[in-house]
């Protein structure tokens, strides 16, 4: 501990003269120095982040926090069920900007009296599904335990004999339990109730209710409670019932493992959700990330389906054809291959941010492939034959398309840094890497295969 509080101080000192340079490297000697069985090395690692962010070296950090996120997840998880096992808490990676709390939600519903048992029941077998899937991390179900509770059972007969009516009971029990409101007590800004109630060790001995003593509406003389009552039964019920479109519902929430993603664990348990038999009348419900996803992709058809007219217009407007049209679109699905190179090779889940990138990066593509088909068209049309006007295009056109597509790569290579722009930078920066070379060779073959223009070679061997 005193030579890293040294090394602290040392490079604090540093990185107020300037010197960040140097406190790096006083950073990086004390990590090597420090022995890895520390005790609290969570601590140990939020410190050396630290240090690192002051002196300017803020990927280190980031990694140190990354690293010892992943490391002590499942000793945190450890700690919480050995030392509060009555206690659920869930480990939940930090979020940027907007987010939800669980990505994970499959919802039951039934009508709108349906009964509690058989949605629990549904949810029991979601949850078992769930708790099984080794992508999946906290699990629960939003109506949470059962509560126990108290229940005395009021005797009609007994009660017309004594006066006494179940609002009699009710005033009594709220007076020993809840409290009844005597007054307020003011304290500045603050109305404090003042309730007058038993004493909490009466309220806990469930044993003294039959003696509870309760005074009837038109009488003086106070009786216990067992006088009025058949019976005192305790049992549990569902303290919380969820409703949704007035209908009762009960959801399965969970979050995905530390290093996973939702559509990992979707993907595992689907099947085994649909497999699970409805009642009639009952239903499933994705929610959750799945439901996010669905409606900000459904939000983009109405401005998309009419770009995409357009564009198409454009193009055929432009070249007079169908032919050229015909090619730019069947080169834009090979956009995916560079998407997924990028999101596989860093590790990102492919989220809207990388929707909307992938959007800007078919109207990049869209815009090579025309200027190539273009220049092919003008060599044609200057007489050039129809081979080798291909070539040359493709070569005249490669530079300008290579330079193209390398500034705007470098464009928002800035973004990378930023944990919520990353995922639409890498979507652009490898999508576009890898689709100009596609389409650079791709575009020149489909428009010899489509216009059906022979090699030398194949014209020298047939004539």
């Amino acid at each position: 501990t005193n030579i890293r509080n040294s090394f602290n101080r040392l490079a604090s000192a540093l990185v107020a003269e300037g010197k960040n340079d140097m406190a790096i490297e006083v950073v990086d000697r004390c990590f090597e120095l420090i022995p890895q069985d520390i005790s609290h090395p969570e601590y140990f690692a939020m410190e050396l982040a630290g240090s690192y962010y002051n002196a300017g070296a803020k990927e280190k950090g980031k990694t140190i926090l990354e690293e010892a996120l992943e490391m002590y997840n499942d000793e945190l998880g450890y700690y919480f069920s050995n030392n509060y096992p009555d206690e659920q808490v869930p480990i939940i990676k930090y979020l940027v900007g907007p987010g939800l709390k669980w990505k994970f939600e499959a919802r039951f519903s039934g009508p709108a009296e349906a009964d509690p048992v058989v949605l629990w029941e549904l949810a029991r077998r979601g949850k078992e599904i769930t708790e099984a899937s080794p992508y999946a991390g906290y699990v629960r179900v939003d109506w949470r335990q059962r509560t126990k509770t108290v229940v005395p059972e009021y005797s009609q007969e007994r009660g017309r004999w004594t006066g006494t009516s179940r609002e009699d009971i009710a005033q009594a029990t709220k007076r020993a339990f809840d409290g009844l409101l005597i007054g307020l007590y003011r304290e500045r800004d603050d109305l404090i109730p003042i309730l007058m109630r038993h004493t909490e060790s009466e309220r806990r001995n469930v044993a003294n209710l039959p003696f509870l003593q309760i005074r009837p509406s038109f009488s003086t003389s106070p009786l216990p409670l067992s006088q009025v009552t058949r019976d005192i039964k305790t049992g549990f019920e569902y303290g919380t019932i969820w409703r949704y479109s007035r209908r009762r519902a009960v959801t399965v929430q969970a979050t995905p493992a530390v290093g996973e993603t939702f559509p990992t664990l979707y993907g595992d348990v689907i099947d085994q959700f649909n497999a699970i038999d409805l009642p009639p009348g009952y239903s499933l419900e994705w929610r959750g990330e799945y439901e996010s996803s669905t409606r900000s992709q459904s939000s983009l058809i109405p401005g998309l389906v009419p770009t995409i007219i357009i564009i198409l217009f454009i193009i055929i407007l432009l070249f007079s054809e169908v032919k050229p049209t015909i090619i730019i679109i069947v080169v834009l699905p090979f956009v995916i291959v560079g998407v997924t190179v990028g999101l596989l090779g860093t590790r990102i889940p492919f989220g809207f941010m990388s929707l909307l990138g992938m959007l800007s990066l078919m109207g990049m593509m869209i815009k090579s492939a025309i200027v190539l088909l273009d220049q092919i068209r003008l060599e044609i049309n200057a007489g050039k034959d129809r081979y080798r006007a291909v070539v040359d295009s493709t070569l005249a056109r490669l530079r300008p398309v290579v330079l193209a597509a390398g500034t705007t790569v470098l464009g928002v290579a800035p973004l990378l840094p930023d944990v919520f722009w990353v995922s639409m930078a890498v979507t652009i920066m490898a999508g576009l890497t890898i689709g100009t070379i596609i389409t650079m060779v791709l575009v020149p073959v489909l428009y010899a295969t489509f216009y059906k223009i022979p090699s030398p070679e194949k014209e020298k061997a047939s004539s």
